[in-house]
């Protein structure tokens, strides 16, 4: 298919937590586009089977990175600068989303979560934004958000809802920042996606799995208009659009793409 002003062809791209759910959309899209892509994730023998599945017209290879290392975003800006020979384009996917109460949080967990989503994705955008202003054509970062980043979505995710109400303000804060460079800065906001991490009872929730089952019916039921969950394309086809020339005008943005749920 042509991509039109949607195309990535010639273009080089990084996806961390690439290896699985909305991450491996994204990639297999960004491939599809043109775009060679380094698949880095927590899971390096993953990132690297995930790779070999995917074909033309762009190219992927797999990384084993943790992003919530200081100097993950500069291997990784390495890497991609030795297969591809600049860096493009970043997304920013990599994240977790432990459901445990305010009353029962511990430092670790906080930090952990902080150290992933938001701390993670700050200074892994700064190592590669510091290549993209040295290469002085311009690039474009896409930061997964989430809807929980704007309104709370239910009890047990202060922490992560912090995080990504943090990755909202770094995006514009950011794109502001890099605008004089033409590095355009936005973010997706997904509502509820149906991925590995989702069909499953968030780590601790106490629910079982018929327990999970039947909250995500009446949630699908009850707040989301569109009447299904979203699926990894749904984001993946949002993160080609706002990394290609189509959104070259637009920085600082957070796309919401939740089937309605915020409407609810």
């Amino acid at each position: 298919m042509s991509w039109g002003p949607f195309s990535l062809e010639g273009k080089h791209a990084v996806v961390t937590g690439g290896a699985r759910g909305i991450g491996f959309g994204i990639v297999r899209r960004l491939v599809e586009a043109g775009a060679d892509v380094l698949v880095a994730d927590v899971d390096g023998p993953l990132a690297e089977e995930k790779a070999a599945l995917l074909t033309g017209p762009g190219r992927a290879i797999g990384l084993g990175a943790d992003v919530s290392e200081l100097g993950a975003g500069d291997a990784m800006v390495a890497r991609a600068t030795e297969a591809f020979g600049s860096v493009d384009i970043l997304v920013n996917n990599a994240g977790i989303f432990p459901q445990v109460p305010m009353l029962d949080m511990t430092p670790e967990l906080w930090d952990k979560v902080q150290s992933i989503n938001l701390r993670g994705l700050a200074f892994v955008s700064k190592a590669f934004a510091t290549r993209m202003v040295e290469q002085g054509v311009g690039g474009k970062i896409v930061n997964i958000a989430s809807i929980d980043g704007l309104h709370p979505s239910m009890v047990g995710l202060a922490a992560y809802d912090s995080s990504k109400g943090g990755v909202v303000m770094f995006t514009r804060n950011f794109a502001l920042e890099l605008a004089p460079h033409k590095i355009n800065v936005n973010a997706i906001a997904p509502g509820g996606i149906a991925t590995e991490g989702t069909a499953a009872p968030l780590e601790g929730s106490g629910m079982t799995q018929a327990e999970m089952d039947a909250f995500m019916e009446g949630y699908i039921k009850t707040k989301i208009p569109m009447g299904r969950m979203g699926e990894p394309d749904d984001i993946a086809t949002t993160a080609v659009f706002l990394a290609s020339s189509a959104a070259n005008f637009m920085t600082g943005e957070i796309v919401v793409v939740d089937g309605g749920t915020l409407l609810t």
